[in-house]
């Protein structure tokens, strides 16, 4: 039943914003010259696949977690993205190929390993990666890799359609400040 509403959340998302998705990607465009940010990230059963964000950080950045990146990296226009969550919807495609459900444990680099590892012990790659879940609307993120992976798998236990919508409604009203920089 998630796997459908995902489907049809993230094409309803992608055809209705379709203008909004536009104008920012154009807005982009102009703000950096790449308005994409594509990054190989890891999925369910720990298989590589490439997430698509609007791009927040100047293109010479470091493909580094958000927590261990500059906050001198982020551009005027990439502060308002990522203040706003906008810097998130390009996902909605990720949703829609399979790659990631709306909610799940956020897909973290393959160069993180503690986190890869603190979330292998815990099952958490038995499920899809996600947009948004119980971590993120309690601003824990990836920086606290070992706390991280307990929320994710408290998540995963207990996840249920009511919380499917309770964290997708706390998201899209503002809960959680999505990761730190520094």
């Amino acid at each position: 039943m998630i796997r459908f509403l995902d489907i049809v959340f993230s094409m309803m998302g992608l055809i209705v914003g379709f203008p909004l998705l536009l104008l920012l990607a154009l807005l982009g465009l102009l703000d950096t010259g790449s308005p994409l940010f594509l990054q190989q990230r890891v999925g369910r059963d720990k298989q590589p696949f490439t997430l698509v964000k609007f791009r927040t950080m100047k293109l010479d950045t470091q493909s580094v977690a958000t927590h261990l990146a500059n906050r001198t990296s982020i551009t005027r226009y990439g502060h308002f993205l990522r203040r706003t969550k906008l810097d998130e919807l390009p996902q909605l495609w990720n949703v829609l190929k399979g790659d990631m459900s709306l909610v799940g444990p956020r897909p973290g680099l393959f160069n993180q390993q503690a986190l890869t590892s603190a979330r292998d012990k815990l099952g958490i790659y038995d499920v899809r990666p996600g947009i948004t879940g119980l971590a993120q609307i309690n601003e824990i993120d990836m920086s606290t890799p070992e706390r991280l992976a307990e929320w994710d798998a408290r998540m995963i236990s207990t996840l249920s359609l009511k919380n499917y919508f309770h964290y997708l409604l706390l998201t899209v009203v503002g809960h959680g400040s999505g990761d730190r920089v520094r």
